[in-house]
């Protein structure tokens, strides 16, 4: 493809809308980390005869000579195309989108199949607005070991290709759940054996406690019999950038942890504070 004007260019293009991509549940993922991910994904989804993931492929062949195992796995979907930079340009939201582009189907799950399987670790994204957090916080939680990232009402678009180049792949990775209440999702997680923390920078419990606690049972101790077990099963809570967690949000926790501070800085960003809080419970988990 040669032509950046093509109508199939501009279709692609669409998908930086969020009206697109609601309507053809489809959604971009740009260069080479994301896209690779994808093609796995897809590649194990066509092993077992599941739908597909990549529905649409564009690479320029620079791109596809310096990543052999990309273009290994783009051929095998039978739906790559060559497309030059100004095509592949003018099809994706970066001005740079690193010589290749995937059109793909979105993967978000109902709640109910998040929790079958009783899960021990989950993140929850409480009405965070900011792409880059919540794609920060799918990494974190993916990297920790998550079963799965809920977002409740109210958070941004998990797709929006920012948040999905924020994720660095981990889209393809982690089980997300969209659009929850948070009474609803508190509840039926209870109900499937998880506790609830909040992260909150004014909470009673100090997370560096809880991991302490969490030691000092493995080394065989009692710990503090008063606290919070950081190695059950746990649901942790996020809140908005600026404001938080909202008191009814709060209240849906079985305690609120502050992450301790000791240096100057007056709070951590929603992405590090995730980051820390998913790799305690991940830590404490792991026998």
């Amino acid at each position: 493809m040669t032509n950046p004007r093509a109508d199939r260019v501009r279709d692609v293009a669409k998908l930086a809308t969020r009206a697109a991509r609601n309507r053809r549940r489809q959604f971009l993922a740009e260069g080479p980390q994301a896209v690779r991910e994808a093609l796995r994904m897809d590649a194990e989804r066509r092993a077992v005869g599941a739908e597909p993931v990549v529905v649409e492929l564009y690479a320029s062949e620079p791109c596809l000579s310096r990543h052999p195992e990309i273009a290994h796995l783009a051929e095998a979907t039978g739906r790559l195309r060559l497309a030059d930079d100004e095509v592949l340009a003018a099809m994706a939201d970066t001005v740079n989108p690193q010589g290749i582009v995937a059109v793909c189907t979105m993967l978000d799950v109902p709640l109910a199949s998040v929790l079958a399987p009783r899960p021990r670790l989950l993140a929850v994204m409480c009405r965070v607005q900011d792409p880059g957090n919540a794609g920060t916080i799918l990494r974190a939680a993916d990297s920790a070991g998550a079963a799965a990232v809920v977002l409740t009402a109210g958070s941004v678009d998990i797709y929006n290709p920012k948040a999905v180049r924020s994720t660095a792949g981990s889209i393809f990775h982690a089980p997300v759940v969209l659009g929850v209440d948070p009474a609803d999702f508190a509840a039926a997680a209870r109900a499937a054996g998880l506790g609830i923390l909040a992260a909150d920078g004014g909470g009673p419990l100090d997370l560096d406690g809880l991991q302490d606690a969490a030691a000092g049972r493995r080394a065989g101790g009692d710990g503090d019999a008063g606290e919070y077990r950081l190695e059950d099963p746990t649901a942790w809570l996020f809140g908005n950038e600026a404001q938080g967690l909202s008191d009814a949000e709060k209240d849906l926790a079985d305690h609120r942890v502050a992450v301790p501070l000791y240096g100057r800085a007056e709070s951590l960003n929603v992405g590090t504070a995730a980051t820390v809080c998913l790799y305690a419970s991940a830590r404490s988990q792991r026998r």
